[in-house]
Formats: C-alpha cells, structure tokens, sequence
C-alpha cells in the first residue's frame, strides 16, 4: 500500500457524549434543568440522533427523510437534518437547537483515539501518503489542527466541498487521485461498512474498525500499521 484513506468520525476522532455536549451548552446559554428534566432530555436527544456524530436516530421522521439522505451534501442541509431531529425533542428554549448544532463542530467537541497520532505518525515517517474522506457538512480541519494531527494529512476530501458523498466511489476518487496514488495500492479506513466499503469499487483495499466511545477502543487503529507494511 502506498497511501490510505481515514474517515473522521468513529475512526479517528469520536465525538464527546451527548450528556457532555448539552451539559456545556446550557451552561453556555445559561439554561438551567433540574437534574431529572436534563436526564431525560439527553437521552431524548440521543434517541433522536440529534449529535452528528453521535448515535443514529431511532427514528427519522416521515417530513426529514429526504433531507436526512442528503445531509452530507451541502452545510445547509447538514445543519437542517440535525437541528431538524434536535426539534423533535422539546427544550426550554427554542435557541438551543442551533447552539447545540454550533457545539458539535468545535475542536474540544472532539477526542482523537487513543491510537491515532500513534498510527499517523508512523504512517509519515514510512513515507505512507494519508488523507480524510468524510461525509460531513462543516470544515473539520480546525479540529485536526487542534489536536494536532493535521501535519500528518496529504488531503481532505470531504462531501460538502464535492457535493458528493460516500460510497460513491467519485469520493474516493478524488482522494486518490489528490495523493497521487492508484486506488489498487490505498487502504480505506471506516467504520461505516456501507459508505466506506465503497472505496472497494475502486479496488481499494477496506479495513473497518468499531465505531466505539474512544476509551473504549484504545488500539483499534494500530492493525492498520500491520496492513501497509
């Protein structure tokens, strides 16, 4: 292998835990819950899928649908799915939809597995090409920069820039052809097995990992080294 190709979320970065995430945004907005309302609000908020990133809805409303399939397309339809499925949920007030929207896309939102600079690192240091493929709706390069792993990215490929998103193979695609590399020498790192699996119509090789809370999945990644050696 001459290259490889990482999703964002569930694989190298996870996003912090939905009581965490409304917790800091209440506080933000000075909104308070009594212990048993916030309780239940979060898990509501979870139940919903309202966190991108987080778990995915129970249930997508009939009047979503259509926007919950595109949502990777475009910022706008992303932040309309989201807040769309955060509206399900009632909150005392009507603002906190969007301020929790706003929350997701900050870099303390975010933890990179434990494993991961560990496995970029190394990756550089081989003279292995990497880049990030995401099906996203925002910018996520601040949050690389942040924790300081984007000096180990070639390329970012994400779905809103494109209008296009996985599997589609055109993504995967444009990732290659960015690190000047034949999609028969790339691996493909996911936890998706539908929208990452289709780097495979290219003649990618795929490697999955769990899409698990990151002190939970402390070396899911390092397999990866095995494989491009």
């Amino acid at each position: 292998m001459t290259a490889v190709l990482f999703d964002f979320s569930g694989t190298l970065f996870r996003v912090e835990p939905t009581e965490v995430w409304l917790r800091a945004v209440l506080a933000e907005t000075e909104v308070e819950l009594t212990e048993p309302e916030f309780t239940k609000t979060a898990q509501a908020l979870q139940a919903a899928g309202a966190l991108p990133g987080g778990a995915s809805p129970q249930h997508v409303p009939a009047d979503l649908a259509e926007m919950w399939e595109v949502r990777d397309r475009t910022p706008e339809e992303h932040r309309a799915a989201f807040t769309g499925l955060s509206r399900q949920v009632p909150l005392p007030d009507p603002r906190l939809h969007d301020a929790l929207y706003e929350r997701h896309m900050r870099p303390d939102a975010w933890t990179p597995y434990p494993d991961a600079a560990e496995v970029l690192g190394t990756l550089r240091e081989r003279g292995i090409a990497v880049g990030v493929v995401s099906n996203i709706g925002w910018d996520l390069r601040p949050v690389f920069r942040a924790h300081g792993l984007d000096a180990y990215v070639d390329r970012y490929v994400l779905s809103y820039e494109h209008g296009i998103r996985k599997p589609d193979p055109r993504l995967f695609e444009i990732a290659c052809a960015g690190i000047g590399a034949d999609p028969r020498e790339v691996l493909m790192v996911g936890d998706d097995r539908r929208a990452d699996g289709g780097a495979a119509a290219l003649g990618c090789a795929v490697h999955f990992v769990d899409h698990l809370p990151a002190d939970r999945r402390p070396d899911g990644l390092r397999p990866v080294l095995g494989l491009v050696r």
